[in-house]
């Protein structure tokens, strides 16, 4: 059958003349449309239901890469920077224990407040009182608060607080009040201030020696 002969009969042809229990008999023509349209909606069904899907895998894993790149990436720095890291705790670890060397002990605190009368004496204050305050405790260090009340001129006083904060211990001084002597002698002031110092808080180290000392 040629061509023009199938295009005829499908111009003639009357789709309620189509009998379903036979499909052999339905024209070429029909067929091959019908055929079409069947493969074509298998075709669309196919892309929705797989590759749509595996579209929306793809836009995963392509996010997992990048994020996967950014990780590698961090972690290529800190590999490539990791004995810069190594030294700079060793550094950390040094000036840490510096500073502890300079908390004083226990056993120290007497020398301590000797260090800080000489200092006053030596800036020619007279010294009213110098007491130790409770200690408190602030997580790895202790903090022992010296009330201390001094007598001297402006620039000894000023000489004063130079010479504490000079001492090779740690030693802040807060909480300041100056005022005259008396009423008549406005040169002669009166200093009342808090120095605090601090010590390393070991408490287990502590706790062994004074056991061990017990056992004795």
């Amino acid at each position: 059958m040629s061509l023009s002969d199938s295009l005829q009969k499908l111009n003639e042809f009357d789709i309620n003349d189509l009998d379903v229990e036979n499909i052999g008999s339905w024209p070429v023509a029909v067929k091959a449309i019908i055929g079409v349209i069947l493969l074509s909606g298998l075709l669309y069904a196919g892309y929705a239901f797989h590759v749509q899907d595996m579209l929306v895998q793809l836009e995963r894993v392509e996010a997992e890469e990048k994020t996967l790149k950014e990780q590698f990436g961090r972690k290529a720095f800190q590999a490539a920077n990791l004995q810069a890291y190594r030294d700079q705790m060793v550094e950390m670890e040094r000036s840490f224990g510096a500073l502890v060397k300079q908390l004083p002990s226990e056993t120290e605190v007497a020398g301590l407040l000797e260090d800080i009368t000489q200092a006053g004496m030596g800036s020619g204050l007279t010294f009213n009182s110098i007491q130790l305050q409770k200690e408190q405790t602030k997580g790895f260090y202790i903090e022992l608060p010296i009330q201390i009340s001094v007598q001297g001129n402006y620039h000894d006083l000023g000489s004063f607080v130079s010479a504490v904060a000079a001492l090779p211990r740690i030693v802040t001084l807060h909480n300041f009040t100056i005022k005259p002597v008396g009423r008549g002698n406005n040169e002669i002031l009166q200093m009342s201030i808090t120095a605090k110092t601090y010590r390393y808080n070991d408490k287990s180290g502590g706790g062994k020696k004074k056991s061990n000392k017990r056992k004795k």
